[in-house]
């Protein structure tokens, strides 16, 4: 099993810090005519009806035949190849992998299956599937909260020899906020959608409690807490520095995440858009432990760190650009260390109004928005093919598709809206699918082909399209 950098340094796909005469994955020729590139129906992980359904409705509003043929091949990618369900002792329990790597992380696997959640009352056998993948991050964070990835079965990974304290069950064990706040998301919609509150076991009490002491001991008043990180790498941002604690804070009341989304180390601990991920997830949290567990004392401590984390945004993420005013930082330290820039992966400052922690009307997202979208912002590039947010975690000039969805999702702009849209038409490189990324210059160069959270996003981006805004899609992209 490999991790997402080991992935891309084995396979030989361009990678940040390798050499330019790297070899690259180059496309693979596809008929024309627009053939589904679908498993064939015996060989699919598992099949909705409503998804089905969902999809050729969908297709037949969608002029442009080449985004109709990508739609439909990657809205299901999450059900066709990466979803593994069963039912122990009559509960569900759905293991989900990212793709190309067999673990499952607890951000991909709530990113994979969110777009599906408006259809589970009109599908049962869904409905069971995303009970199952509650079920089992559940199980997953009771076990250990600051793990990101685990195994299906406790079968030990290549980073059993990480300096951190690894159990057979994980995959890796880089702390990250958002790891924590993807399935409290998936499970709070999960239960305001449907009123089912089956999840929430004596083991789903136990992973809730456990992210509110996480977040609490990473606040770090009292010390570093218990989580430290190393690995033997000559990739800097795949460890820690500070004997594995990162770079020092100041204790301010921010939560202090190891890793970005990306599994990059942080230069500077206090992460700002996993913050401000964290504040909502607390609130949801509050709302869980006081309406189903009906215990108040749990509720209120909730929401009295997310007033903490909230203020402390306030005062310490906002910094003045010379160029763009008031924005929030990417990273702080509480010293008055600010980095200016943003990351693709998801939470992104760009992304902080999907994940409903800010509205898109605020002045200071609008500010921070026009800086992301800029060459001010250091991993922005602007090639051949298009423009659009990168990252560090594969390096100089390479696009994220998922950097151009969240753009566009973020947007009420039908132009910006269209112009990501074509970006994203002209550089699947003939696949039909989403990448992790492709050159700024040229869209065969790029790296993971079965990307299953940037394919289920892109279909979560043409259904919202479809219904907010008609006229993109009703002629050709």
């Amino acid at each position: 099993m490999l991790n997402r950098r080991k992935f891309i340094e084995q396979t030989g796909i361009v990678s940040a810090g390798l050499l330019a005469s790297t070899p690259i994955l180059k496309a693979m020729s596809y008929q024309s005519g627009f053939i589904s590139k679908r498993p064939p129906v015996a060989q699919r992980k598992f099949t909705s009806k409503a998804i089905e359904d969902i999809i050729v409705k969908t297709k037949g509003q969608i002029k442009d035949p080449e985004i109709a043929w990508m739609f439909e091949n990657c809205f299901p990618n999450t059900l066709d190849t990466t979803v593994e369900f069963q039912k122990t002792g009559g509960v569900p329990d759905t293991f989900v992998i990212t793709g190309d790597i067999h673990a499952m992380w607890l951000r991909d696997s709530t990113a994979q299956v969110w777009p599906y959640l408006p259809f589970i009352k009109e599908d049962a056998e869904l409905y069971q599937l995303i009970l199952g993948v509650i079920n089992r991050q559940g199980k997953c964070i009771a076990l250990d909260p600051y793990a990101n990835a685990f195994n299906k079965e406790a079968t030990g990974s290549e980073w059993a020899s990480d300096l951190t304290a690894m159990k057979p069950e994980l995959h890796e064990r880089k702390w990250e906020i958002d790891s924590l706040c993807y399935p409290v998301r998936l499970a709070y919609h999960f239960w305001k959608r449907t009123g089912d509150t089956s999840f929430y076991t004596p083991i789903y009490n136990k992973a809730l409690q456990s992210v509110l002491t996480t977040f609490k001991q990473q606040q770090r008043k009292t010390g570093k807490g218990p989580y430290h990180f190393g690995r033997k790498t000559d990739k800097a941002t795949d460890t820690l520095p500070g004997n594995g604690y990162g770079n020092p804070v100041k204790p301010v009341g921010l939560i202090c995440s190891s890793f970005r989304p990306s599994d990059d180390a942080t230069i500077y601990p206090f992460l700002i858009p996993s913050n401000y991920f964290a504040v909502v997830s607390l609130r949801q949290m509050a709302e869980m432990f006081l309406k189903i567990k009906k215990d108040n004392d749990l509720s209120a401590e909730c929401l009295k760190l997310a007033t903490e984390v909230e203020k402390a945004l306030k005062e310490y993420a906002v910094a003045n650009h010379l160029k763009y005013g008031n924005i929030l930082a990417f990273e702080v330290d509480g010293f008055g260390n600010y980095l200016f820039m943003d990351d693709t992966n998801v939470p992104s400052l760009l992304s902080l109004p999907y994940l409903d922690c800010i509205l898109d009307s605020d002045p200071l997202y609008k500010n921070t928005r026009n800086f992301c979208l800029s060459p001010d912002n250091p991993w922005y590039f602007s090639g051949k093919v298009g423009a659009g947010i990168g990252g560090p975690h594969v390096g100089d000039d390479m696009i994220w598709p998922l950097g151009l969805i969240v753009q566009a999702l973020t947007s009420k702009d039908e132009k910006e809206i269209r112009t990501c849209l074509q970006i994203l038409k002209k550089t699947h490189a003939g696949t039909g699918f989403m990448h992790e990324t492709f050159h700024k210059d040229n869209p065969e160069i790029y790296t993971r082909s079965w990307f299953a959270w940037a394919n289920t996003i892109f279909g979560e981006l043409i259904l919202k399209v479809v219904k907010e805004h008609p006229a993109v899609l009703g002629e050709p992209i």
